[in-house]
């Protein structure tokens, strides 16, 4: 990429491509493509056409989604898959037709079946079945990776595809209803701490263990791949180790300050029971994560303490 490219980062208000814009004006880019949901709507053909006719993109990185936790997937299955698969044909094909220099689509570890070994090699994509709860997303997260592979294929695209671990940082949500579990753990640690709560219950058994990758250790990840990476298929991005959603509320409320019990709910579901991504592949591309889990939530926390949750 250079400096005075057309650099189209959709869903640049959400964590991940907030992430990516803070890290290319780092660098010195300043010719950036940015268009709110209410501005372009990423599901309407037309929209999309337009503004890639319009515009003339020369680089993509493909951040929007639909995204949400456990309920949220779950609940509205449908609203999931369609427009998932909305937003990322619609921006796909759209940087085909208008010749865009590369894009970058953006995935999931949930593409992963629920039972695969772990860690997660990119090599065991649709080799088992996915983990109910999130199947519609993942459904679309795969047609996205393979569709990248089939402009590449019959079009000689320059489309590539990674998927990040879990994430957090700037930008997080924090609704209790679809948020994921380490800001929803924050909120709930913070909250508490400030009512005086003797205690905070965690859904599920504690056991389940996760990978969390800052989004702005993401951010430098996808900036590398941009410029280093012309493959077909996936490339993982994580930080290759994992941690237990207990110890994990240990460490909050070790950062948080919080000085009460806490409690497991069994009653609340689980989900996969472990998702630890193989970064293998990406370390010998000479990439590596440097921002622990530990100093990642303290930034996060200090830039979310004082906030007012409705």
């Amino acid at each position: 990429m250079n400096k005075q490219d057309k650099i189209y980062i959709a869903g640049h208000r959400g964590m991940v491509g907030s992430a990516i814009l803070r890290a290319l004006e780092a660098q010195g880019y300043r010719n950036f493509l940015l268009r709110t949901s209410a501005e372009l709507d990423l599901r309407d053909q037309q929209a999309v056409a337009d503004f890639f006719a319009q515009e003339k993109p020369d680089y993509v990185f493909l951040a929007a989604a639909k995204v949400g936790g456990i309920i949220a997937n779950n609940t509205f299955r449908a609203d999931f898959i369609y427009e998932n698969l909305m937003i990322q044909n619609n921006v796909i094909h759209q940087s085909f037709v208008n010749k865009v220099k590369k894009l970058m689509f953006l995935g999931s570890s949930c593409i992963y079946p629920k039972l695969a070994p772990q860690p997660l090699k990119e090599e065991y994509l649709l080799t088992g079945l996915l983990e109910t709860t999130n199947e519609p997303y993942a459904i679309a997260k795969i047609a996205g990776i393979k569709m990248c592979d089939g402009y590449r294929f019959q079009y000689g695209c320059n489309f590539i595809s990674v998927m990040p671990t879990n994430l957090y940082g700037p930008n997080d949500n924090y609704d209790l209803k679809n948020s994921h579990v380490l800001p929803a753990m924050l909120r709930k640690f913070i909250t508490a701490k400030r009512n005086g709560d003797t205690s905070v219950t965690i859904w599920g058994t504690g056991t389940p263990k996760r990978e969390f990758l800052h989004a702005d250790d993401l951010a430098a990840a996808c900036l590398f791949l941009m410029e280093n990476y012309n493959e077909e298929g996936l490339v993982n991005i994580g930080i290759g180790e994992d941690i237990s959603i207990l110890d994990l509320a240990i460490l909050v409320k070790k950062v948080v300050g919080f000085e009460g019990d806490i409690f497991t709910d069994s009653t609340k579901p689980d989900g996969t029971p472990r998702k630890l991504m193989d970064v293998t592949k990406l370390t010998n591309l000479g990439w590596k994560a440097t921002i622990t889990l530990e100093e990642g939530i303290q930034k996060v926390y200090d830039e979310i303490k004082d906030t007012v949750w409705e």
